[in-house]
């Protein structure tokens, strides 16, 4: 990260992990170690360029690791660096939240 980091820490955060795709892929990494066909897979309507984009900014911010296998054909694997892992409490915030907001609002919005 080469850009100055905002005053605010909320907004640091956010800078960080704003993105829906974001906070589908570190949800995704937190049970473990993927490969990039098991991200796509899992997260479902993300473009193979949106998740390439994502996850090399996550790398480049220090929340992910990216492993590469010299065999044929190449294999990588993602998975959490320790920063990325030290956000399991806010993605476990964000999910508590969302099943309240569920059972309120009985999954309508």
């Amino acid at each position: 990260m080469n850009k100055p980091l905002p005053l605010c820490p909320v907004e640091v955060t956010l800078m960080l992990i704003s993105d829906r795709w974001k906070v589908l892929i570190l949800r995704d990494l937190l049970t473990g170690t993927k490969r990039f066909s098991e991200l796509k897979k899992s997260i479902g309507s993300i473009s193979q360029k949106v998740l390439t984009s994502n996850l090399r900014a996550m790398e480049q911010d220090g929340l992910v690791s990216r492993k590469v296998y010299a065999q044929v054909p190449p294999r990588v694997e993602y998975s959490l660096t320790a920063t990325g892992a030290s956000l399991q409490p806010i993605l476990l915030a964000m999910q508590q939240w969302g099943l309240e907001y569920q059972k309120q609002y009985g999954g309508k919005i």
